[in-house]
């Protein structure tokens, strides 16, 4: 069954109305919007590409920022996703998949956890999936050396709260050891709800392919 348009309007003009809160143009927002009401571009737009979230044609044809390209792919794609999934989730083993992407939608991953078992269980913004990924081991590039490798803390440590972070390809993605923080909320409202970990990765020239909050807010 497609994604219609009109199935994830609703959460689309929200997502929209957010970004122009946090500074986005409105007259990138507009052009868009028009668009959307013209056919011009519709949900496929937004699906994950490879090495990217939602169209590479984006920034150019309405000056969309790669970091509000994604957070509209999961604002508004996520729920459609996730029910369109929910049948095959049942038929990924913990160790059927090894690559850095996510098995269901192909959206790179937005945040991890380690859980009461020790593992990584890397988690998907996109469309709400989830899966095991090795935990000495980059999710971006795949590199193994332990000298690329390095966890970022803030100044005032969290505990429970790390960032995984690649020297080789300069990504990193935030975690959260569940042995500890057991009780947190979901990856997503972890995500947004720890954005000073993103200012110490960003702080080190790191980046992220799934925007968080303070990506949104800051201008090029």
């Amino acid at each position: 069954m497609p994604i219609l348009p009109e199935n994830v309007e609703p959460l689309l003009a929200a997502a929209l109305e957010f970004l122009a809160a946090v500074g986005e143009p409105e007259e990138v927002l507009r052009r868009f919007a028009r668009a959307w009401d013209q056919g011009e571009v519709g949900p496929a737009a937004f699906f994950p590409s490879r090495g990217r979230v939602g169209l590479a044609s984006l920034p150019t044809d309405f000056g969309l920022r790669a970091e509000s390209t994604s957070f509209l792919a999961y604002g508004a794609l996520r729920p459609a996703l996730d029910r369109y999934f929910a049948g095959c989730r049942i038929h990924l083993t913990e160790r059927s998949w090894d690559l850095g992407v996510c098995p269901y939608c192909g959206a790179p991953p937005g945040f991890g956890d380690l859980t009461d078992a020790g593992q990584r269980r890397l988690a998907c913004h996109v469309c709400g999936g989830g899966w095991v990924f090795p935990r000495l081991r980059c999710p971006f590039c795949g590199t193994q050396s332990s000298k690329d490798l390095v966890r970022l803390e803030a100044v005032e440590k969290e505990e429970g709260y790390f960032i995984s972070a690649c020297r080789q390809c300069k990504a990193y993605v935030k975690e959260l050891d569940r042995r500890i923080r057991w009780n947190a909320g979901s990856a997503l409202i972890e995500d947004w709800g720890s954005p000073h970990f993103d200012v110490v990765a960003i702080r080190e020239g790191y980046w992220r392919p799934i925007a968080s909050l303070i990506h949104l807010a800051r201008r090029a």
